[in-house]
């Protein structure tokens, strides 16, 4: 079968959009292809800093031919109905359409629409001008007296299409006046002549010929490799960073890996504030001593070209660069070690956190509030706990900060640990942050708790109080990230938090009315539990059980709601689990019918006196030992021995329903039944609320 194969040929893409861009032109071409019946057996994109390419194996010659009966309105029906009819079947009258008749609803005009196959080259002509005019890039230019627009100027398209054992042809297609060819251009400064290809498998060995590697990761294995061999080479290691390595990876055609060195003395600059100058700065990646785990003074640079004199110009150009960088970084280090962070934060006042939520400085004092009262809780010293969350956010007026945002809390720490404030209080001051991620770890020491917890629920009450709520996919404040920060910290110290009274002291500090307070910490509770049940769910847990939990009301205590969860579902694996399921549902829905019919509910004790069967009389009793078990050991918070007292309920639930008519025709009789029913209900209800599970 014929094969696809697209080139878009231009000036420089940015490296951010190359990956992106590649897999949009494969899914729209794909997609194209497909609606038009041409269904191809696999493809591939790539793309490098000047082109886009894509490869579609086994695409069929031709579309096939289409029959189609379109069922249109009655035989009689108004004329805007039949207008509708012919417009959409493309007829011009009725006298093209044909009569149907269905025995119940009578006579129907009928179009039958047949569309004869295509050759596939005529149909890929068609859609790849609008594919190329409308393509989704984040941003796009125009250039010289054209209107297309596109990312960086376009200069040649490839399109060929045909089988194997021929001579492709060229797709007729133009836009903006380029036509597609068969003719694409090699590396611009090594191999920059233009040359034709047939077909994606001499296009790809071609432009490897001309000192062009088509695919990103292939390039990205040759940097990672030469960049480990050069390390090794001098006794140290690669300071390996995905993400700098995509980037360098769509900054060249035909990557060429040199080492460069800087001055020892730039040494004394903490580790991450050199790495991130450099990489900022020239794109390189820094090593370092496996023998000290410090930093080394050399770095690695990937060059886009062959240099005649081995590289040693590009390698001096980087390092003179990397110097100046470097002394503006230690003139920031200088500078921030001479003031202490505790005289930083009179600067918070002047920067505003958010125009409705204040300044940094007042939220630094909510922060130290309430970190406090979250103290004990976890814990923590309260005195130390204050102290990191007073200095928490004096590190962002740094000068080391305000050129590298993303140094903000590891500098606090840095700074804090130099000017001797306790080991707790420094490590506070960086993993307050934490998690930033699902990757993250999570802080451990107690007053590093304490602050994160304090900075995390402040976040989410302050904009809860100012309705900035997260919406739809929007969540500008990173509130769904700062929820899973909270359970993350919870479960992942094993913490006993009762966050409403959290919530609520947080709340204090916004100063919201207490009818306020209450209705947002109810919602906050939801939003909890659904960041909850998505937590779980990536760990495996049902949903539906943690519905069940929350269903019960007051649950606040995370700790406590998964471990119920777990046991929940634990048990409900179990055969004892199932069948009390079963019989508790059974239970609820006679119930539900008997309180519809009667538009009350089914409440008060069992009388004795009216449990005349033994079905009953045991159930009865079973009911009263298993719900007190049950309530003894939720209280002690063992949740294993609450389902094993629920578990005793199986046998006399299947016995009661199979010996026992609950309909009965006495009234006082059928109440009592009725009762009885309404005690299974309770008693689960102690552990969970069994009615929000699924199945």
């Amino acid at each position: 079968m014929p094969d696809l194969l697209l080139e878009l040929f231009s000036e420089e893409i940015p490296a951010r959009m190359q990956r992106r861009a590649a897999e949009d032109l494969k899914s729209l071409v794909t997609n194209a292809l497909v609606d038009a019946g041409l269904h191809y057996e696999g493809a591939k994109a790539f793309a490098t800093p000047r082109r886009l390419a894509l490869h579609v194996a086994g695409v069929p010659a031709a579309s096939s031919a289409t029959r189609e009966e379109r069922k249109g309105p009655r035989v009689g029906s108004p004329e805007k109905a039949i207008e509708g009819f012919l417009r959409g079947a493309g007829l011009t009258s009725l006298d093209e359409a044909t009569i149907q008749a269905d025995p119940k609803k009578g006579e129907f005009y009928v179009a039958v629409i047949e569309k004869p196959g295509r050759p596939a080259i005529d149909i890929i002509a068609d859609f790849m001008p609008g594919i190329i005019r409308n393509f989704p890039w984040p941003k796009s230019m125009k250039w010289g007296s054209g209107q297309m627009r596109w990312v960086r100027p376009l200069h040649s398209i490839i399109a060929t299409f045909g089988p194997e054992t021929e001579e492709p042809d060229v797709v007729p297609f133009e836009v903006d006046g380029i036509k597609a060819g068969n003719a694409t251009r090699g590396h611009r400064f090594l191999a920059d002549e233009a040359f034709e290809v047939r077909r994606f498998d001499d296009y790809a060995p071609k432009l490897e010929k001309h000192k062009v590697v088509l695919d990103a990761d292939r390039r990205k294995d040759m940097i990672l490799h030469d960049a480990k061999d050069r390390a090794l080479a001098l006794g140290l290691e690669l300071v390996e960073d995905e993400g700098l390595l995509e980037e360098v990876a769509g900054l060249v055609e035909w990557p060429v890996v040199l080492t460069g060195n800087f001055e020892e003395a730039f040494l004394d600059i903490p580790d991450e504030c050199i790495r991130l100058t450099i990489r900022a700065n020239q794109k390189c990646f820094v090593l370092k001593d496996p023998q000290t785990g410090r930093l080394a003074n050399r770095f690695v640079l990937t060059s886009n070209i062959e240099a005649p004199d081995g590289g040693k110009t590009i390698v001096a150009g980087n390092e003179k660069v990397i110097r100046a960088r470097l002394s503006d970084a230690r003139f920031f280090w200088e500078t921030d070690l001479k003031t202490r962070l505790a005289d930083n934060l009179p600067k918070l006042d002047s920067i505003v956190f958010h125009e409705k939520l204040g300044t940094q400085g007042e939220r630094v004092q909510r922060l130290t509030a309430l970190a406090a009262e979250i103290a004990p809780l976890v814990g923590a010293d309260v005195e130390k706990a204050k102290r990191g969350a007073t200095l928490a956010k004096a590190d962002l007026v740094s000068s080391m900060v305000y050129e590298f945002p993303e140094l903000q809390g590891q500098m606090g720490r840095t700074y804090a640990q130099k000017q001797g404030e306790d080991a707790s209080v420094a490590i506070a001051i960086e993993d307050h942050y934490r998690p930033q991620g699902p990757s993250d770890k999570v802080p451990t020491d107690p007053v590093a708790i304490a602050v994160a917890l304090a900075d995390k629920l402040d976040l989410l009450t302050g904009f809860w109080a100012i309705d900035e709520k997260p919406t739809g996919s929007k969540d500008p404040f990173a509130l769904r990230r700062a929820a899973l920060g909270v359970i993350r910290i919870v479960l992942e110290n094993g913490l006993r938090l009762p966050l409403q009274t959290s919530l609520l002291s947080a709340l204090k500090t916004h100063k919201a009315s207490v009818a306020d307070a209450n209705a947002l910490v109810e919602d906050l509770l939801s939003f909890f539990a659904d960041r909850l049940k998505n937590h779980l769910k990536d760990h495996g847990a049902r949903h539906d059980l943690i519905d069940a939990v929350f269903a019960l009301g007051g649950q606040d205590d995370l700790l406590m709601v998964v471990k119920r969860v777990e046991a929940l579902g634990s048990f409900l694996d179990t055969e004892d689990g199932k069948n009390l399921a079963a019989g508790y549902k059974r239970a609820v829905n006679i119930l539900k019918a008997e309180e519809k019919k009667d538009g009350s509910a089914v409440t008060g004790k069992p009388h004795a006196d009216h449990l005349r069967e033994q079905a009953e009389i045991d159930l009865a009793a079973a009911i009263d030992s298993a719900r007190s078990e049950a309530a003894d050991a939720v209280k002690a918070e063992d949740f294993e021995a609450a389902m094993t007292a629920l578990s005793k309920l199986r046998a006399p639930v299947d016995a009661f329903f199979e010996a026992i008519l609950v309909n009965a025709d006495d009234a006082d009789l059928r109440l009592n039944r009725l009762r009885l029913l309404a005690e299974i209900r309770d008693a689960a209800h102690v552990v969970a609320d069994f009615s929000k599970v699924a199945g």
